[in-house]
């Protein structure tokens, strides 16, 4: 894989919040060459910075697996999560908290929450009700 931030190259500047999104993901000053240099840059050196998540020489075999996985946990509980996650573009700290507890609040002695527990004290595979 080859990546680049390449706005630049072309006489432009990153959008879709591409500024705003990277220096989320890697040090200031690593964003700031990688958007003033827009060099194109190899997917280790993408892992290395934490741009990627993962290396793979069987991407869509792990790719599966991973969702394989996440789709095997309470459906509930992963969309609270990721509802969460997704705040945090434009929640504070306070904001952050507040939206885990009510998450928290939503999930907890529901029936998936439940059979989590459950599942795990009788060593198998969860079954849920996708609510």
């Amino acid at each position: 894989t080859k990546m680049s931030v390449r706005e630049v190259y072309w006489g432009l500047v990153p959008d879709m919040t591409g500024t705003f999104m990277l220096s989320k993901l890697v040090r200031p000053d690593i964003a700031r060459e990688l958007t003033y240099t827009a060099r194109v840059f190899s997917g280790t050196e993408a892992a290395e910075l934490g741009l990627v998540t993962r290396l793979s020489d069987t991407p869509y075999d792990d790719a599966m697996a991973l969702a394989t996985e996440i789709a095997a946990l309470s459906p509930g509980a992963v969309r609270g999560s990721k509802a969460m996650f997704n705040a945090l573009d434009h929640d504070g700290a306070a904001e952050a908290f507040a939206n885990e507890r009510r998450v928290i609040g939503e999930q907890i002695g529901s029936a998936n929450q439940k059979e989590s527990v459950v599942a795990s004290f009788e060593k198998r595979a969860p079954v849920f009700a996708d609510v």
